[in-house]
């Protein structure tokens, strides 16, 4: 079978996972309840979901640029913006390691230095992912479903005490992986440890290891400055786009809530099954929001509006896209 032809079956195989999930999670949902929340959608809201989500793509643009610059690769704002507002664009209709891939044949073009755009994308993407695991452990240890209602019953300590100690280990292997002293150590002891997995992840988690290891000597305070970007980026700004989300759709649930289930949804986003995340976004928040006694249909409602944020950026590329290809670009 040609790579061609994988390329075009790999396509089909998440549209039809993305259309097998959307059509299971709208089998749950009563069409009138839907419509009539539709209808009361409070619209100022989902607009400030649009340019909450424009500020988180501007401030991973930033986060990235750092990190450029420190590979030796002088790369504008406006232009890292450009390309991530493009990337969003092509996510809309590719896979996301294929859209992804656009960004750094982008940026690859732009500095001539291909390995160290790659490095720099996949230690940007590494931080984030570990700061919003880090926040959602935090959050689901203190607002997490695992409740025992029942009258004189007490509160069970298993999952608080299961993400206090994920909490722990997920931070101290990060700082092990990036440490100069323990980081070689570290990384083989990882690559070891993916050898049982089957062969596309292994390879993936090979290849993300040995780019951040690049980071190894780059220094602490550094490391220091693109996770607090990452923090106020997916912690503040990703927070703020779901309590938007939430309050579009008249979805009432405590903070704590909503920070994870951002990590949740963000962490399953990483995995390449379906076009633009759909389905899996909207399957997680109607399944976990029920937890908290939320309608199906504002549940629903409230992952809707999120995806409108990422169209809004997907426009915004197709704008960018249109604009470099008639100044040839």
């Amino acid at each position: 079978m040609s790579v061609r032809v994988k390329q075009i079956a790999k396509l089909l195989a998440k549209v039809f996972v993305s259309v097998g999930l959307l059509a299971w999670v709208f089998s749950q949902v009563d069409y009138e309840q839907f419509r009539e929340a539709v209808a009361a959608t409070r619209w100022h809201y989902v607009v400030g979901v649009w340019f909450a989500t424009v500020l988180f793509s501007l401030l991973q643009s930033y986060a990235l640029q750092i990190i450029l610059r420190k590979q030796g690769c002088d790369v504008g704002l406006a232009k890292l913006f450009a390309t991530t507002c493009i990337t969003a664009y092509y996510s809309l209709i590719l896979p996301g390691i294929v859209s992804t891939g656009v960004k750094w044949y982008i940026l690859k073009r732009s500095t001539g230095k291909g390995a160290n755009v790659l490095s720099s994308m996949l230690y940007n993407q590494a931080t984030l992912s570990v700061v919003m695991v880090l926040a959602g452990l935090a959050a689901l240890a203190l607002a997490g479903p695992a409740r025992d209602a029942s009258p004189g019953a007490g509160r069970p300590y298993c999952v608080p005490l299961v993400c206090i100690t994920l909490f722990t280990l997920v931070l101290l292997l990060y700082m092990l992986v990036l440490s100069e002293r323990t980081g070689g150590p570290v990384i083989r002891w990882l690559v070891a440890i993916l050898k049982p997995l089957p062969r596309p992840i292994r390879e993936k988690g090979q290849s993300l290891l040995q780019q951040i290891a690049v980071f190894q000597t780059a220094g602490w305070r550094f490391h220091l400055i693109v996770a607090s970007i990452s923090v106020i980026d997916g912690l503040l700004v990703g927070l703020l786009i779901y309590f938007l989300a939430a309050r579009a759709a008249y979805v009432v649930v405590p903070i704590g809530v909503l920070i994870w289930l951002c990590a949740v949804v963000f962490v399953l986003s990483k995995i390449p099954i379906t076009i633009a995340n759909l389905g899996v976004r909207e399957m997680t928040l109607v399944g976990l929001l029920g937890l908290y006694g939320v309608d199906k249909p504002a549940a629903l409602l409230m992952s809707v509006v999120m995806f409108s944020g990422l169209l809004f950026l997907g426009l915004l590329g197709a704008a960018y896209q249109l604009h470099w290809s008639l100044t040839k670009r």
